[in-house]
């Protein structure tokens, strides 16, 4: 990621953007710039690497031009149901552009791409079409193939990788008709001719044990193994010793203990607390210290940062860095030294911050907690030893004090809903559970919250080269219609500046009512998706002005950006080196795609498993609630296992439906019934398919009124 520039970027565009002439020429750049001959050589090359990212644009003549002055943005290929996509750009302040499907181009769900903006419809995202494809999500697709006369193809699994992808005879391998097949992109094709691949790896029947999880993970081109390279490196630095040097504290002897679900292998975060004199308690929120071992441009550090993320399947988990360290000198396993960063605050009975320090250490953690035996101790049903349980309790009631203030100030949270899937030992799902939230999954987060938030300020104060977690408010459109909406039911909206307080007021305004459920989901859907920036740009949902992500370095990149960022300047006072600022908001951008690629991932294999669970319940009936409404039907979320399926439109014969968008409802054109979001329905499984990956119901009851009704 490291690049070698001649002159910052920033000069570079604000050259551009004044020029009085349109697009120019590099030598006129140069001039302008005032380079000196012997630096003209590599600006070119400068100027090339910035034109692959997007950065700048070369149009006729050689000439180069800030994309904005020509009304190119450069963003990433988000596909909707229909083909059409959405562009995210990569500049904050910039609207999602709508590209219809014929205007795609050859671009798939997740390339990086240079748009062009041809419209700005009132009231709507602007309109465009893409002009060229900067950067391939997906050498690899996969899907099911197929046999015709003329010709093999593959069907991709997934909708959003756009068209069926032609098999030249002989490309196929040794696949037969319906396996899955794992596809490399040959040719992306042109407007009017499709991809065209080669077989790469085959995967099976999708009834094969296996084959459905293994479809995700190459479906995300997610990779279970790390090259030889990696994993030599990785597993050098893993046997280093663990010494207590002059630039570490030691907290060995201190009680240290950490609390994650009870069957996991990597530990990130360890917690201690300490009673002071009088209302004041001093803790530590103990971090792998995962900067230590990972050299930044080392060729551990370069796979953590393609990865981005650890990916937590449905039935394994696929590491963003090797083993040897992710579940091995990282991990704060107990009864071994490790090494940490620790945030030390000293906080009183009001969850008020009084002092704050950060320091490299050595720990050793003392107990191995799962959150089920945490929250025991904390409703008196069980005991580890007097000094844990003691421990347990005072963090109990200094996190209580610290979600006090935070709902004080107005802090969202829905308290969705979650759902697990067990897996028998052949990897077949047995059962679906409601995940609960405990206490001590509260406690923890509320420390994890402490520490990323403090870490933020700092890195503000000291200018650090950070990526922050930044969640801009809801723009002025969704505001308008979620006032609209919530206007229907009787629940208003201030007309000033919308604070994350107003809609924390809402949702418990709505606690224990009907339209609790509707209200809390169109107030989500209101709301912008969290993403990575190296500016701070706050964070509405938990009401902050500086927040980002700190506490899970062997998981997550942006963390590992943030420790080294903190040794280099807090703890050994040295500036950092220009390219970390510089790179940031590739790095941020990356981060932030990976993360939902990740997300995506995750939900895809449990949909799968759901989706094999419910093939022994086809015909059964459940209850439910309509968890999503739209022109072809609606979706209903099962009580008893949290399966999603469709009542499709057609299978509705009592009317004829309409979608009624702001209503989030459809509703028959003569009698006039509703169905939506949040209505009690009864269903009966009707239909299963893995490979499309939906459950169709058929509707056997619906609730006289609806939630809102």
């Amino acid at each position: 990621m490291s690049r070698s520039r001649i002159v910052e970027e920033s000069r570079i565009l604000e050259v551009l953007r004044a020029s009085r002439h349109g697009p120019m020429k590099p030598k006129q750049m140069a001039r302008a710039l005032d380079l000196p001959p012997a630096d003209y050589k590599p600006f070119r090359a400068q100027l090339r690497e910035m034109e692959t990212r997007g950065a700048v644009y070369r149009v006729k003549g050689g000439r180069y031009a800030s994309p904005d002055r020509i009304s190119l943005i450069t963003g990433r290929v988000s596909t909707i149901r229909s083909g059409d996509a959405f562009i995210r750009p990569e500049e904050a302040d910039e609207q999602d552009v709508f590209v219809r499907q014929g205007e795609l181009a050859t671009a798939m769900d997740g390339d990086k791409v240079v748009v062009r903006i041809e419209g700005r419809p009132k009231g709507r995202n602007p309109t465009g079409r893409v002009i060229k494809v900067l950067e391939r999500a997906h050498p690899t697709v996969v899907g099911t193939y197929h046999r015709s006369r003329k010709i093999g193809y593959v069907v991709p699994l997934d909708p959003k990788m756009g068209p069926d992808i032609m098999i030249p005879w002989g490309d196929e391998g040794e696949a037969r008709e319906g396996d899955v097949v794992v596809v490399g992109i040959v040719a992306y094709g042109a407007r009017r001719h499709g991809p065209t691949g080669e077989v790469e790896r085959i995967l099976g029947p999708m009834s094969d044990p296996g084959v459905d999880v293994l479809s995700v993970l190459f479906g995300h081109g997610l990779s279970l193994e790390f090259d030889r390279a990696v994993e030599t490196a990785a597993a050098a630095f893993a046997e280093r010793p663990v010494e207590v040097t002059d630039d570490r504290e030691d907290w060995r002897d201190r009680l240290v203990f950490t609390i994650d679900p009870a069957d996991a292998k990597d530990h990130d975060d360890a917690l201690s607390i300490r009673r002071l004199d009088g209302d004041r308690f001093e803790v530590g929120i103990h971090i792998a210290d995962v900067s230590y071992y990972v050299p930044k441009g080392g060729p551990v550090d370069l796979e953590a940062l393609d990865r981005g993320t650890s990916v937590y399947l449905v039935d394994r988990v696929v590491p963003m860095l090797p083993h040897s360290l992710s579940s091995g000198a990282c991990s704060l396993r107990p009864d071994e030294d490790r090494y940490a960063f620790s945030v030390v605050a000293t906080l009183d009975a009001r969850g008020e911050v009084l002092e704050r320090r950060f320091a490299r250490t050595v720990v050793r953690s003392r107990h191995k907690l799962a959150y089920e035996t945490v929250a025991e101790v904390l409703a008196g049903d069980a005991s580890i030893d007097e000094e844990t349980d003691t421990a347990i309790r005072d963090l109990d009631r200094v996190a209580r004090a610290l979600r006090a203030r935070r709902e004080a100030r107005g802090s969202i949270d829905f308290d969705m809903p979650e759902a697990r899937v067990v897996l028998g030992d052949d990897g077949a799902p047995v059962d679906i559970q409601r995940v609960e939230r405990l206490d001590s999954h509260r406690l923890v987060e509320d420390y994890m919250l402490l520490a990323n938030e403090v870490v933020a300020k700092a890195g503000t104060a000291k200018k650090m080269p950070v990526l922050y977690r930044v969640h801009e408010p809801p723009t002025v459109e969704r505001i308008e219609k979620l006032r609209e909406f919530l206007a229907t039911l009787g629940h208003t909206l201030p007309r000033r500046s919308l604070r994350p307080r107003d809609l924390a007021a809402v949702l418990e305004r709505v606690k224990g009512r009907p339209e609790e459920a509707l209200v809390s989901t169109v107030v989500l859907r209101s709301m912008q998706r969290a993403r990575y920036a190296p500016e701070n740009l706050g964070h509405f949902g938990l009401a902050l002005e500086h927040y980002a992500h700190f506490t899970s370095p062997i998981r997550r990149y942006p963390d590992l950006v943030t420790h080294r960022a903190l040794v280099r300047v807090l703890l050994e006072r040295k500036d950092p080196p220009t390219e970390w600022t510089e790179e940031l908001s590739e790095v941020a951008d990356r981060c932030s795609w990976r993360e939902q690629a990740a997300t995506q991932a995750e939900r895809d294999s449990v949909e799968l498993k759901k989706i094999e669970f419910m093939e022994r319940h086809l015909g059964e009936e459940f209850e439910g609630s309509v968890a999503g409404v739209t022109s072809f039907g609606f979706f209903v979320l099962l009580d008893r296992f949290f399966v999603e399926g469709l009542v499709h439109v057609n299978a509705l014969d009592d009317d004829y439906y309409e979608f009624r968008e702001g209503e989030y409802a459809l509703v028959g054109s003569r009698r006039g019934r509703r169905f939506r979001l949040g209505d009690r329905v009864r269903v009966q499984v009707a239909r299963v398919d893995k490979e499309e990956r939906h459950v169709d119901f058929l509707l056997i009851e619906a609730s006289a009124r609806g939630a809102g009704v």
